[in-house]
């Protein structure tokens, strides 16, 4: 699915489900601001709900070793942060 795939089924949803008629433009500028309010909050560490779907959290990874796998060579791979999603229970039920 791309992204315009994507808005022109919330705009369906919202007239059909909903009863109300959002445009394709406003569909888009919530996904891009959807976006932004969660890479910022994600690297304030903060924890975000999308309610009925899931949860992005942050992970810390430790450092470790590694093998570059085309020398063999033996490389130390540093600690980092990386964005994890929890499935709602309600969306892991509707899947299986």
């Amino acid at each position: 699915m791309t992204k315009q795939d994507l808005i022109e089924r919330i705009t369906e949803t919202m007239k059909i489900r909903y009863d109300r008629a959002v445009s394709k433009a406003d569909v888009s500028a919530l996904l891009d601001a959807l976006g932004d309010v969660t890479t910022d909050r994600l690297k304030a560490g903060e924890d975000v709900p999308l309610p009925g779907i899931g949860k992005l959290v942050v992970k810390a990874k430790a450092a470790r070793t590694g093998r570059n796998p085309k020398t063999g060579e033996t490389i130390q791979i540093p600690a980092k942060h990386v964005p994890d999603f929890t499935p709602a229970k309600a969306l892991k039920d509707a899947v299986a």
